[in-house]
């Protein structure tokens, strides 16, 4: 297996992990994911029960931060693949697994209104222990919705 193929064989894994391992994913947001290797994008349809202004039906901002934090996570994960391809696919797997949020800020810019969500980022730093990314969020209007940056733990 060359490296490329590799490189589209972890990033199937870590959609498959986000998408069906990681219960708050699965049980709150249901988010879909678009994985490859320069893109990220996090697609999250509006529910009830992620609404923190019923008036105006705004998502919460507890819920646009977790966007935000997933979106991160994964442009990491990705970022360390392409890091470390030419490690073995366990220790690169292991390696993944370790990543963890360090800073999480969000700027919300307006209110939190669609009835679909787009989040997209790009990465910033991919060191040994240290990773910094942007991530943004749209509606299905291409508002803005927030931004963030973030860094996280790689282990």
């Amino acid at each position: 297996m060359d490296k490329q193929q590799k490189i589209n064989k972890l990033i199937q894994f870590i959609k498959w992990m986000y998408e069906n391992k990681v219960p708050f994913h699965s049980l709150v947001l249901e988010p879909k994911f678009l994985l490859e290797e320069n893109k990220v994008f996090i697609k999250v349809n509006k529910k009830e029960n992620l609404i923190g202004n019923y008036k105006y039906e705004m998502l919460h901002g507890g819920v646009i931060a977790s966007i935000m934090d997933i979106t991160g996570g994964a442009i990491v994960s990705i970022g360390l693949i392409k890091k470390i391809i030419d490690k073995p696919e366990e220790q690169i797997k292991e390696k993944i697994f370790k990543i963890g949020t360090i800073d999480l800020r969000v700027d919300f810019l307006k209110p939190g209104q669609g009835e679909q969500f787009l989040a997209t980022g790009h990465t910033l730093r991919i060191g040994n222990r240290i990773a910094v990314v942007h991530t943004f969020l749209y509606n299905e209007q291409n508002i803005l919705i927030a931004s963030g940056a973030a860094t996280y733990s790689t282990g």
